[in-house]
């Protein structure tokens, strides 16, 4: 039976080694630094822009962290043991290129390279989304991520309720809530944010409320406004996506224009009586409303939840959807709903799957976005379109 010593002979053996020299200059090249060390370890300082995976994690996690298995990778650990036998196991999984650096981190720290102390969850913060980091591809980083994240939610009712409350409960650190009504006891059967205390109450206020009784860590941006082309183009830039729950078509019109302008994705969102709707538009990289209805329908083909009913729970499913999408678009992963529109029917308990693609009659586009001018939609189809 071979010692620790003998295993770790033949490991360096077979790998390539390089020095913290080196290992700086594959950096500089472009090389992804992957450190093998233990979380607290890690904690005490690292080289910037280092993916972490515990050695004793890495089997189970590499492949979600980095998928391509051509990319060249410096194995870092504490003093170049770990990441040794790390190399050996890349090169098991498919991995095309990878070296330790012999040394480790406590070696470049000594020689004065550039490191630094990265940013961590706080204990308590570890525990509320221990959940999240056990999943490979949210982990600490993803987690941290979602934190820094500023989603914008178009309306606190039936949609914006479930949508806020799981991007709160995930931990989206800025929530910025548009709605100008009131708490009236009619919502309550589907605006699960309310409750019969806040009857009369300012919807944001109410919203804002529950939020932060649910997560501190979010920070719930209020705007008691109509939105209008008059502000607008103040309110969106900085936030990284939109939730729309809107419950009518100059605002859907607004919001895509606004949008598009800017560049920031929409999750898209409706709902009519025992169905609803979901998808995303991404103006830099697929289609957006007005590719999928260039005009509004006539009002008595779309009538509001007022007048035509709504189930209850229905707003649930597809608010809990929207807020998903919204996940997978801050931390990158997974499908999105990008082209792809999703219908559900909740007598039938059936999604259906539609492509969704670009107009070429369509001038509302972000190619075409200095040309945007976002105007109010009285005409509700009207194109806030500048021609040449």
């Amino acid at each position: 039976m071979a010692s620790f010593r003998e295993l770790l002979r033949q490991a360096k053996a077979s790998i390539r080694e390089v020095d913290p020299a080196g290992g700086e200059e594959l950096i500089a090249e472009g090389w992804t630094v992957l450190d093998v060390r233990e979380p607290d370890e890690f904690d005490q300082g690292a080289i910037p822009g280092s993916i972490h995976i515990p050695r004793g994690q890495l089997e189970s996690n590499v492949e979600s962290r980095i998928p391509d298995r051509s990319t060249p990778i410096v194995v870092m650990c504490a003093g170049g043991v770990r990441s040794a036998f790390a190399v050996r196991t890349l090169e098991q999984l498919g991995y095309d290129e990878a070296v330790s650096m012999d040394g480790g981190f406590n070696q470049w720290k000594d020689e004065g390279r550039d490191w630094s102390r990265p940013r961590t969850l706080s204990p308590d913060q570890r525990n509320r989304y221990q959940r999240h980091l056990l999943v490979p591809e949210i982990g600490e980083e993803g987690q941290l991520r979602l934190l820094d994240a500023k989603v914008l939610l178009l309306g606190a009712g039936g949609l914006g309720s479930p949508a806020a409350l799981y991007l709160a409960a995930a931990g989206v650190g800025t929530l910025g809530i548009i709605d100008m009504d009131v708490v009236d006891e009619s919502n309550l059967q589907r605006q699960i944010l309310h409750n019969l205390d806040r009857v009369g109450e300012r919807k944001v206020d109410s919203a804002k409320k529950t939020l932060t009784a649910l997560n501190p860590d979010v920070d719930v941006v209020t705007y008691d406004l109509r939105l209008g082309a008059d502000n607008i183009l103040d309110i969106l830039p900085g936030y990284d996506v939109v939730v729309d729950g809107a419950d009518n078509f100059p605002s859907r019109y607004l919001l895509n224009d606004a949008s598009v302008k800017l560049g920031i994705p929409v999750v898209h969102g409706s709902i009519f009586r025992f169905e609803g709707q979901i998808t995303v538009f991404d103006p830099r990289q697929g289609p957006t409303y007005r590719d999928m209805l260039p005009e509004a329908p006539p009002p008595e083909f779309a009538p509001s939840c007022a007048e035509a009913g709504v189930l209850g729970v229905l707003p649930g499913i597809v608010g809990s959807i929207q807020a998903l999408e919204a996940i997978k678009l801050i931390l990158g992963i997974g499908e999105s709903l990008r082209g792809r529109l999703v219908a559900f029917d909740a007598l039938e308990m059936s999604f259906r799957e539609f492509k969704l693609r670009v107009d070429p009659d369509n001038d509302v586009t972000w190619e075409n976005r200095d040309r945007i001018d976002v105007v109010e939609l009285d005409g509700l189809c009207m194109p806030s379109f500048v021609p040449t």
